[in-house]
């Protein structure tokens, strides 16, 4: 459990997991995170001394963290109780950004379903990856590991997409996929398993969390009047459809940029220069809600 999740909602949220633990007959034990990657120390811990369910409250970046050591491992069950700011990574698994009682009824309903992660630069992800318009937003954003936003978070938030939004220059990039090569000037390229990013924007509308392939958003150069237009119909998913934009799937692609550039994985902000990206099929057993707006497909 990350206690500083949506500004402490995180250790809020404990009295009511307690009571819905208690009332099953479940073997459990909460630990706080208290540093910046501790969640993923405790993953590793706990899975050496046999535990099988590991379950994230918080973030899409507490879930990342936690699910790190368990990638790939055999007769392990992963799942979250969102906590966080955005949620985008729960939307995934159709259920929604906080528990009514019915949710936490189906949650504890174990329905399991596996799931693809993605992979850059040796990182693992699970919503997806970003460079760009959006990665820059995020560095302009940036707070330090272990920090908290500010209470403004979220107007601040506003002013940083506002202001990129007008001075943002694309970068030169040379991306290998689908046995092409191609340099273009890229003013986003989005590489994502699930659907939604900062809570509102629908990048990789047609991603399915265990297809075993990528979805990738990739939008050219625009001026200001068509990032405008591209950025409004982004909610609704329907940019995947105009001409500056290449929307397709795959297994994996090279990206260079030939200088370093910021990007974020699950939300967590990073920086190189080439990015080597590819995809691990049915690297989780998730716990979802079948009955849900979930994306996927084999359940």
């Amino acid at each position: 459990m990350n206690p500083t999740a949506w500004g402490g909602f995180g250790k809020e949220i404990i009295p009511e997991l307690e009571q819905q633990l208690s009332k099953r007959a479940i073997e459990w034990e909460i630990v706080l995170t208290e540093k910046h990657g501790h969640a993923s120390e405790l993953s590793e811990q706990f899975l050496e001394r046999g535990y099988s369910h590991f379950i994230a409250v918080g973030g899409d970046v507490t879930m990342n963290e936690v699910s790190k050591p368990l990638i790939n491992k055999p007769g392990i069950t992963i799942g979250i109780i969102p906590a966080g700011t955005g949620n985008d990574f729960i939307q995934i698994l159709g259920f929604p950004d906080r528990f009514t009682e019915e949710h936490w009824e189906i949650f504890f309903q174990q329905n399991i379903n596996p799931m693809d992660a993605g992979l850059v630069n040796g990182m693992h992800f699970l919503n997806g990856m970003g460079l760009g318009f959006d990665a820059q937003v995020a560095a302009e954003n940036y707070v330090e590991p272990g920090e908290m936003a500010s209470g403004n978070g979220k107007g601040k938030y506003i002013w940083h997409i506002l202001k990129t939004l007008l001075l943002f220059r694309e970068s030169s990039v040379t991306i290998t996929s689908r046995g092409e090569q191609n340099e273009t000037d890229c003013f986003i390229n989005t590489i994502f398993i699930g659907r939604r990013f900062a809570g509102s924007f629908f990048l990789t509308p047609k991603a399915i969390a265990d297809d075993g392939l990528l979805d990738v958003c990739m939008i050219k150069k625009l001026n200001l009047l068509q990032r405008l237009k591209i950025l409004t119909m982004v909610p609704k998913g329907t940019h995947i459809k105009d001409e500056k934009v290449d929307y397709y799937q795959t297994e994996k692609l090279n990206i260079d940029f030939g200088e370093k550039v910021p990007f974020h994985v699950d939300g967590e902000l990073y920086f190189d220069t080439t990015f080597e990206v590819s995809l691990l099929p049915s690297a989780l057993n998730i716990i979802y809600n079948p009955a849900g707006d979930h994306f996927f497909a084999r359940s």
